[in-house]
């Protein structure tokens, strides 16, 4: 299982590992199987709804240390974008454009959507004069 995180503490247990760490993400990987974790699940668990027994992730995570605040909209909207670039310039992207590939939305659309998702968060969050 991963996890992905903003803050994690500097010494992790010994079933969880630092995959990747990048200015605004932390990816960490855990070793579902081993007994430490799987005494900590067992700890954790609770009624999550009527009749679904399990773990919240809010509670791991609380219990683990890692802070999972939500980014702000404007970030997340910035990363869509980069990604959007990213799957445009791609080799394998291209390809399947040449071999016909023709998608009901396609990146410029989607790149179009978040622009104006941008222009709309930005208009809100203007000072009001």
């Amino acid at each position: 299982m991963k996890l992905y995180a903003k803050t994690i503490p500097q010494t992790l247990p010994n079933w969880a590992t630092t995959i990747t760490t990048c200015a605004d993400l932390i990816e960490v990987e855990i070793n579902e199987e081993h007994p430490d974790f799987q005494s900590l699940l067992e700890e954790l668990e609770t009624e999550i709804e009527p009749g679904t027994i399990g773990v919240k992730a809010e509670d791991l995570c609380s219990r683990l240390g890692f802070d999972l605040s939500n980014p702000n909209l404007h970030h997340l909207v910035e990363q869509a974008q980069t990604l959007i670039a990213d799957i445009a310039a791609h080799p394998d992207y291209k390809q399947l454009l040449n071999e016909g590939y023709q998608p009901d939305l396609n990146i410029a659309d989607a790149s179009t959507a978040l622009t104006y998702l941008q222009w709309e968060l930005d208009r809100n969050l203007e000072p009001s004069d």
